[in-house]
């Protein structure tokens, strides 16, 4: 079954969903394939360590992240980028409040139905 989110999202007229934690996310577009996503984080919030299936690009609009990838630390600040294949382990701490757009393919159907916030936590 094709489906798709609205074709215009403007984040100014939405509300944050808080997702605890000191984490909060607007959805800026999906269809079957692919998903955006804004995501911002009060300094010491935490994705905790997590997989899923989902190919995962991230881009750092603001802030400062120390991500862990497969046991591989990196610090990552505004303007870089982060590719997470499918079913590694990872996790990200906000050092500085940030702002990240993350974008899945395919579609993150937990995001949808609101079940996929349980891996979020503040230091």
């Amino acid at each position: 079954m094709e489906r798709s989110s609205i074709k215009y999202i403007l984040t100014e007229e939405m509300d944050w969903e808080v997702l605890g934690g000191g984490v909060s996310r607007k959805i800026l577009g999906w269809d079957n394939q692919i998903m955006m996503v804004q995501v911002k984080f009060e300094k010491g919030a935490e994705g905790s360590p997590h997989q899923h299936f989902h190919t995962q690009a991230t881009y750092c609009v603001s802030g400062k992240f120390e991500f862990i990838i497969n046991g591989i630390k990196q610090i990552v600040k505004a303007g870089d980028g982060v590719y997470i294949e499918p079913n590694l382990l990872h996790s990200a701490i906000c050092l500085e409040e940030g702002i990240l757009i993350d974008t899945f393919s395919p579609v993150r159907e937990d995001f949808l139905d609101g079940s996929g916030v349980s891996y979020f936590s503040k230091k």
